[in-house]
């Protein structure tokens, strides 16, 4: 691992090469994409959840369904 002095002269030479406006965008830009990141992970992690719930919702559902189905008694059309 490069110590201290080794670091401060690779980004003097980063500094020489990209100029610091352009470093700074391209901070800018990172921190961007990393809070874009955790929010689609959380938009995904809070869309898995809502599926999940509704996909419970919609069997408890149909299992009430076929009760009462079961429960209601079947006419004879053959009169």
């Amino acid at each position: 691992m490069p110590g201290p002095t080794e670091l401060l002269i690779i980004l003097a030479i980063v500094i020489v090469i990209f100029g610091a406006k352009r470093i700074k965008n391209l901070g800018s830009d990172l921190g961007g994409a990393i809070k874009g990141f955790r929010s689609a992970m959380s938009g995904s992690n809070d869309e898995e959840e809502a599926a999940t719930e509704s996909t419970d919702a919609e069997v408890a559902g149909n299992v009430s369904t076929e009760t009462d189905a079961e429960e209601t008694p079947k006419q004879d059309t053959n009169v």
